[in-house]
C-alpha cells in the first residue's frame, strides 16, 4: 500500500497572529489549513496567516514582533528579509496579581549542603578563585596538581577542587560600575554554599585588592576560607607548593560535609536559554515557566535574567511587579541598557544572533517573548543588578547580559544553586560549582546531542501538555540538586566558563 503523505503541522499561538509557525518544514506550492506555502518554510519559522501591508505590524504571541519592510502575501515566508523592526509604545494590562493561582504541589524536598551561614548548597567542591588574571596560572596549577597526586579519592564527600580564574582585576578603575561589578561577583562565589571552602589568589600589586574585599564584606581567613599573594609568598613555585598545602587542608573540612533533606524552598534556580529556535518560546521555555512557578509555590526563589533578551517584553515583566517600584526598577536597567548599547555603536537588535535566525527567530522582540516564558506566571518580587545577593524568595530579575557564560556567573553570583538552561541550537556549557541542567527544545536537537541535553522538551509539539513538562523539570531539578549528575557535569563543564561581566574601560 502507498503512505498516506501526512499535511505539514502550522501552529497560530494567538487567535489575533498574523503568521502561523511551522512546526514541519513546508516544501513551496504545499496546502497547509487554508493556505499555500509560497517559499520553502524552515521548520520552526513563521509563514503569512494573511495579506500584510508594508508597515503593518507582524504578530505573534499576540504580541508585535516587528513590522513588514515589503508587502507580505498569505503564506509567505516572514523573515529577516521582509520584517524590519523600529521603537514603538508597548503596553500591557496589569496583571490581577491576587488572583495568580499558583500550582499546588505536596511540601517537596532535596538533598542538600545545609552550610553554617544557614545557606543551602547542592555541591561540594573546593574553589580557587583569583583577584586578577595575574594570579590566574597559579590558581590553575594549584588545582591540576591536586588532581593529579590522587588524594581527591580519599575525600568522597567533596566533588572535586575548581579553578575559576578570570581576565580582569586590573587595568580598571579602582572605583565605580566596573569594579563594584567584579567585587560583587568575586564575593558572591567566595561565599557561595557550593564551595565547602574557598581559597583566594592574589598577585598583590593590583586594582583588585583581597584586602579590601575582606574588610568590605566581612570575610573572615579560617578553615573554610584562605588568602595568599604571589608577591608575599615568593614567587611562582612557592605559591603553587602554598596553595596545595591549603587546599589539601581545605579538602579535611569541606569531606566533613553531609547532604541532609532540606525544603525546596532553599533552591534558587537561575533561568537560561542560550542558542535559541523558532520552537523555544514554545515548548522549552514556557514548560520551564511552570516549573519556576511551582518552585515559587514551594517557597523557592526563580531568577530570570539576560536584559537584552527582554528588550520587547519587559511590559509583560512590569505589568507582574508586586509594586511600582520594582517596576521602575526594571524599566531603568531598560533604559540603561538602551543607553548602553548606544554608546557602545550597538543597537538592541543586534541580537538574535545568526545561529538564533537560521533557527526561526527574527527579531529581538520575538526573541524576547519567547525567553520570558521562563519566568512562569508568578509575581514579580525583585529587580537585582548583576551579582547583587538575592534576598527575596520567589520570581526575581537579575540584570545581565544575554551572553550566557556572563549571565550565570552573575546568577551564581547573586546566589543561585542550580541552572537551568534551555536550547534549540545546541548550546555547550556548564557552570561549576553549580550544576546546569540542559533542555532541548526539539526532538531533533535531542537525538543529535543526547550526551549533552538532560531532558527532551520537543515532545510538547507531540502532545505533551506544559504542565506535565514542567513537572517532569521540577522533579529532574530535585533530584539534580540532590546529587544526581547533570549531562554537562558528566561531561567535565564548568571550569572555563566563569565569565565576570566587564562593563568599564580597560586601562
Amino acid at each position: 500500500m502507498n503512505a498516506i503523505a501526512k499535511s505539514p503541522r502550522v501552529l497560530r499561538l494567538n487567535p489575533i497572529d498574523n503568521v502561523v509557525v511551522a512546526l514541519d518544514a513546508i516544501e513551496p506550492n504545499t496546502p497547509v489549513t487554508g493556505l499555500v506555502a509560497r517559499n520553502r518554510i524552515p521548520k520552526g519559522h513563521k509563514l503569512a496567516a494573511a495579506g500584510i501591508r508594508v508597515g503593518e505590524p507582524i504578530l505573534k504571541f499576540g504580541q508585535i514582533i516587528g513590522f513588514a519592510s515589503q508587502p507580505i502575501e498569505p503564506g509567505e515566508h516572514v523573515h529577516v528579509h521582509n520584517v524590519e523592526m523600529h521603537a514603538f509604545e508597548r503596553h500591557a494590562e496589569a496583571a490581577d496579581l491576587a488572583t495568580v493561582s499558583a500550582p499546588t504541589l505536596a511540601p517537596a524536598t532535596f538533598e542538600g549542603f545545609r552550610r553554617p551561614s544557614g545557606k543551602v548548597g547542592t555541591r561540594n567542591y573546593v574553589g580557587i578563585l583569583t583577584s586578577v588574571n595575574c594570579s590566574a596560572t597559579v590558581a590553575k596549577y594549584i588545582a591540576k596538581a591536586v588532581e593529579q597526586s590522587g588524594i581527591l579519592d580519599g575525600f568522597e564527600n567533596v566533588d572535586g577542587v575548581v579553578s575559576l580564574v578570570h581576565g580582569t582585576g586590573c587595568g580598571m578603575a579602582g572605583k565605580g560600575e566596573a569594579f563594584d561589578v567584579i567585587e560583587r561577583t568575586q564575593w558572591g562565589y567566595a561565599t557561595h554554599p557550593n564551595f565547602g571552602a574557598v581559597l583566594l589568589v592574589g598577585l598583590g600589586c593590583e586594582v583588585f585588592q583581597i584586602p579590601r574585599l575582606k574588610e568590605r564584606y566581612g570575610l573572615v581567613e579560617g578553615p573554610h576560607f584562605r588568602t595568599f599573594t604571589i608577591q608575599e609568598t615568593g614567587g611562582t613555585r612557592r605559591s603553587i607548593e602554598m596553595g596545595v598545602g591549603a587546599v589539601k587542608e581545605m579538602l579535611a573540612v569541606a569531606n566533613e560535609a553531609r547532604r541532609e533533606t532540606v525544603p525546596a524552598s532553599e533552591l534558587t534556580v537561575g533561568l537560561q536559554c542560550g542558542g535559541s529556535d523558532g520552537y523555544s518560546g514554545l515548548t522549552a521555555n514556557p514548560a520551564l515557566g511552570v516549573a519556576a512557578d511551582l518552585l515559587v509555590a514551594q517557597g523557592g526563589t526563580a531568577i530570570l535574567s539576560e536584559t537584552p533578551e527582554i528588550y520587547g517584553a519587559e511590559h509583560l515583566l512590569t505589568a507582574r511587579a508586586e509594586t511600582p517600584e520594582i517596576a521602575a526598577k526594571l524599566m531603568e536597567r531598560i533604559r540603561w541598557w538602551e543607553d548602553y548599547a548606544a554608546r557602545n555603536d550597538g543597537d538592541m537588535n543586534n541580537n538574535p544572533s545568526p545561529g538564533n535566525k537560521a533557527g526561526g527567530i527574527t527579531t529581538i522582540l520575538e526573541k524576547s517573548l519567547g525567553a520570558a516564558a521562563k519566568g512562569g506566571t508568578s509575581p514579580l518580587r525583585g529587580v537585582y543588578r548583576y551579582a547583587e545577593p538575592v534576598d527575596q524568595r520567589g520570581f526575581v530579575y537579575m540584570d545581565s547580559p544575554g551572553y550566557d557564560p556572563v549571565s550565570a556567573t552573575g546568577q551564581i553570583a547573586s546566589g543561585a544553586n542550580l541552572i537551568a538552561f534551555t536550547t534549540g541550537r545546541g548550546s555547550a556549557f556548564g557552570a561549576k560549582p553549580v550544576p546546569s541542567i540542559k533542555l532541548a527544545t526539539n526532538s531533533d536537537l535531542y537525538a543529535r546531542q543526547t550526551d549533552d541535553m538532560d531532558l527532551n522538551c520537543g515532545d510538547v509539539l507531540d502532545g505533551v501538555s506544559l504542565e506535565a513538562k514542567g513537572r517532569e523539570i521540577f522533579d529532574t531539578l530535585l533530584a539534580v540538586a540532590s546529587g544526581t549528575p547533570s549531562k554537562s557535569e558528566a561531561l567535565g563543564y564548568g571550569d572555563a566558563e566563569f565569565v565576570p561581566w566587564q562593563i568599564g574601560a580597560v586601562m
